[in-house]
């Protein structure tokens, strides 16, 4: 295993680790000593080789796929997240309601479901796009010209719409 693959590796271990709020030390108390900190720490600093059989255990320990710990992977099995899209709010609320309303709608019950009340900008995902495509009875690059010209979305979304045709 080089050395760059075991460090991806390992923030990749690392990363699940976080995002499940344990410490190297939680590890180990969870486990109840099956995987001792010391040992998980050196596979996260690519220190250590991990084998196949201990990555799929760790796997297991952890509640996830195998290739979600395996670097170039990312969940869903995509190459690379897609661009962000990002709506301006405070155009928004000057878009006559008639052209806008369904959007200010769908923004509010996101806002409402993330507890995000900033009131500027909203980032919303793909999928979010396609939704409000099928609202807007438009495709999503139609729709993602539209938005754009009403100033609510940014011209670089324009290339998150293109890297979702690809």
């Amino acid at each position: 295993m080089s050395s760059e693959y075991a460090k991806q590796l390992g923030a990749k271990l690392r990363a699940i680790r976080t995002q499940q709020g344990l410490s190297l030390h939680g590890v180990e108390e969870k486990s109840q000593g099956r995987w001792k900190a010391v040992v998980v720490g050196s596979y996260e600093r690519g220190d250590r080789a991990v084998t196949v059989q201990r990555l799929a255990e760790l796997a297991d320990f952890y509640g996830v796929p195998v290739q979600e710990l395996l670097p170039g992977t990312t969940p869903g099995g995509a190459a690379e997240p897609p661009p962000k899209l990002v709506l301006d709010l405070e155009r928004l609320a000057h878009v006559p309601a008639e052209k806008a309303g369904p959007l200010q709608r769908y923004a509010a019950t996101i806002q409402s479901q993330r507890g995000d009340y900033n009131g500027k900008v909203l980032s919303i995902r793909q999928d979010d796009l396609r939704t409000l495509a099928v609202i807007y009875d438009q495709s999503p690059s139609v729709l993602t010209e539209q938005l754009i010209s009403w100033g609510v979305l940014d011209a670089d979304a324009r290339r998150a719409v293109s890297h979702e045709d690809v």
